[in-house]
């Protein structure tokens, strides 16, 4: 196949453009300069502007840019940021319009890509407390982030409607110790800094980050998939069983909890999203038959630490 992809130099990019090359399927980078490589296309993603001829070149789409949660301060990376106005402008461009720039590309190009994944996210589903939801569940938009991920996929609808097999990939957090949620947190917690955040209780939608890049693999060639994926573990677990597994591979104790009121202090807004609970199971993906090479958060955890 021949893949164009969006973000392919990010964290889950650039694990997934690996994966593809090894099955010997050609990636087509989508940049934001000039292109200096055969495999390099420019686009302007905020001004809307991707030549569709260039879409009609390739067989699947991938779209994985956005702007992180996180933020590096010197050598150390944050998981959050506070929630300024400028950066919910950039957070909300990075996501949507890049989206649906790529969404008009598609349908003015011919012939069109057989299938689009584009990225998703588990915060869709809004908080959903202790209740277990897979891909049916309507959710419930009760803030910033789960209206911000309605509009993303929302922006994808016209190459669905033209025909375009479109996959959203509900991702939760992906685990490993180079990036994604696990490695901003990973040198707090070896120092014996790290702790639950708030009482612990919520949900946490985590995936191995080998299981998120097979299963991407695994939807780009199933052709009777396509809408909402969780892209999650089979086996939730709270905050505090996370934090608990974590500590014991590390071998260190919990000291630091971070308390919601203090979080949201930090953060603004995000700190409220950030104690939301989402009990997400992969529905979609357990009933096409994906065998999760890391099922249980303690598997997941061991080979973020390991790889």
């Amino acid at each position: 196949m021949r893949v164009l992809m969006a973000g392919a130099s990010g964290f889950l990019g650039t694990k997934l453009t690996e994966r593809l090359h090894g099955d010997g399927h050609e990636v087509v980078r989508l940049v934001r300069r000039p292109a200096r490589a055969p495999d390099e296309i420019s686009w302007d993603p905020a001004g809307g502007r991707l030549d569709p001829a260039a879409v009609s070149t390739v067989d699947a789409v991938v779209n994985l840019a956005g702007t992180p949660l996180g933020m590096r301060i010197g050598r150390v990376q944050l998981p959050v940021r506070p929630w300024t106005r400028r950066y919910r402008r950039e957070f909300d461009s990075a996501r949507i319009d890049t989206t649906a720039t790529l969404a008009r590309a598609i349908v003015a190009a011919g012939p069109r890509p057989a299938v689009w994944l584009n990225s998703s996210a588990a915060g869709w589903y809004g908080d959903t407390g202790d209740t277990e939801v897979d891909e049916t569940s309507p959710g419930r938009p009760d803030g910033y982030l789960t209206e911000n991920a309605r509009k993303w996929e929302a922006a994808t609808a016209p190459a669905a409607e033209a025909g375009v097999r479109v996959v959203l990939l509900r991702t939760g957090f992906p685990l490993h110790r180079d990036g994604g949620y696990l490695g901003p947190q990973l040198l707090a917690f070896r120092l014996g800094l790290g702790g639950k955040v708030g009482n612990g209780r919520q949900w946490h939608p985590w995936i191995s980050l080998t299981d998120w890049v097979e299963a991407a693999v695994f939807l780009l060639h199933r052709d009777d998939i396509s809408g909402p994926v969780n892209m999650v573990g089979p086996t939730p677990v709270t905050n505090a069983e996370f934090t608990r597994t974590l500590c014991e591979l590390l071998r260190r104790p919990a000291l630091m909890p971070l308390p919601a009121p203090l979080l949201k202090v930090l953060v603004g807004e995000f700190g409220r999203d950030a104690v939301t609970s989402k009990r997400l199971v992969p529905g979609v993906l357990n009933r096409a038959g994906f065998t999760f090479t890391h099922p249980d958060v303690r598997s997941a955890l061991r080979a973020a630490l390991q790889d």
